[in-house]
């Protein structure tokens, strides 16, 4: 029985870190069955990785064993016994955090946020960039809403686009948002399930404090990520704002006759439910309306949507880390949508877009089809 006290303690040690239902799980296999990693043959296997959690086992630190899991959501929502999978594998990268043994590259970009505010090992002071030659007003209390514009796309040359959109749609709309700008932080989300559980606490505690003194009550994300940490955890630690993901603030907008469309797009688009949009949020509708209404209909679906959408792979670290071409779930993504026939794949997410523009490269599908967020698209047309 001594040589099982360590096993036992390694157990006791997660659950008490937030793995709770750890050992509710049978071992059925539906969270292996449903995992996107399954459909590339990947060296990842979370019931394997849960199994070796129950025992104590050691040796799954490695970059696609313990830090393959994309947070996708899909095992959690197929679990017979509802184990909340990804807070097991949350804990189980806390305790390799607190040994300092997290993959090198994801160092990177938590000490990045704890010295930058940012993961993209950029200066604070950059965060603002993207609104250069934008009347874009500044946030007060007389506003009604702060835009968020993740880090994502306050820093990358591509996904500044998707801020720069919605600036122009929001005004267009007749929207009361404004900007803060270079004191926000990253909203954290991504450093949570790499495992770094103070740096989650401390930069989401500055930046509700933040918030709370500006007189914040109301905020646009950007990103999906941003809408879930902001909406479901940061209340947890004492947040009082709300939050909306900018796809159901435009849906509502275009419903009640405050946001105009011009024109169409004349051309098919298909669309891909981001994970923490669609699975972790389930917001699946608002996104599917704006699209129709800026097509005049002509949406297109891929085979899988909505709660079985495939994943980008860009969730939970994973877009920081390499990931091997045979891999990249974001490349047979793009495969399914240039099978619609449709010339745009749009989704509502900037990791999302992060993945599925480098596939379309690596697919040679750049003539074939393009990348939009949703918020670019309605902007062409207002």
């Amino acid at each position: 029985m001594e040589e099982l006290t360590p096993l036992y303690e390694v157990n006791e040690a997660l659950v008490a870190m937030g793995a709770e239902k750890l050992n509710l799980c049978m071992q059925c296999g539906m969270c292996a069955g449903s995992c996107p990693w399954r459909t590339v043959d990947g060296p990842f296997n979370i019931r394997r990785l849960i199994r070796m959690a129950q025992l104590g086992v050691e040796g799954y630190e490695s970059d696609d064993i313990l830090y393959g899991c994309t947070t996708c959501n899909k095992c959690v929502l197929k679990c017979p016994r509802g184990v909340t999978i990804i807070d097991i594998v949350k804990a189980m990268r806390a305790m390799i955090a607190e040994t300092g043994a997290i993959p090198s590259v994801l160092k990177t970009a938590t000490g990045s946020v704890h010295s930058k505010g940012n993961p993209w090992s950029e200066d604070r002071e950059k965060r603002t960039a993207w609104m250069e030659g934008l009347d874009v007003p500044a946030f007060d209390n007389t506003k009604e809403y702060l835009l968020f514009v993740c880090c994502t796309s306050a820093y990358d040359p591509r996904s500044r686009n998707i801020a720069k959109a919605m600036v122009k749609v929001l005004s267009a709309a007749g929207v009361s948002f404004g900007v803060i700008g270079i004191e926000e932080s990253c909203c954290a989300e991504s450093m949570r399930k790499i495992g770094d559980e103070e740096l989650f606490m401390k930069t989401a505690e500055k930046n509700i404090g933040l918030y709370s003194e500006r007189g914040v009550k109301k905020v646009i994300t950007t990103s999906p990520h941003c809408f879930y940490t902001f909406s479901k955890e940061y209340p947890e630690l004492g947040s009082e704002f709300e939050t909306v993901h900018y796809t159901k603030l435009l849906s509502d907008l275009l419903a009640d006759g405050k946001l105009k469309l011009s024109g169409t797009v004349s051309k098919k688009v298909t669309y891909h439910d981001p994970c923490y949009l669609g699975r972790h949020s389930e917001i699946y509708d608002e996104p599917r309306s704006l699209i129709s209404a800026v097509t005049d209909g002509n949406l297109v679906e891929m085979k899988r949507i909505k709660k079985e959408s495939l994943c980008c792979g860009a969730g939970g670290g994973r877009l920081w880390m390499e990931t091997k071409p045979e891999w990249r779930f974001s490349d047979l993504r793009i495969h399914e949508a240039c099978d619609t026939g449709a010339a745009i794949l749009a989704t509502a997410c900037p990791y999302c877009i992060s993945m599925l523009e480098d596939s379309r490269k690596t697919t040679n599908k750049e003539d074939q089809i393009e990348i939009k967020d949703i918020a670019e698209l309605v902007a062409e047309v207002i």
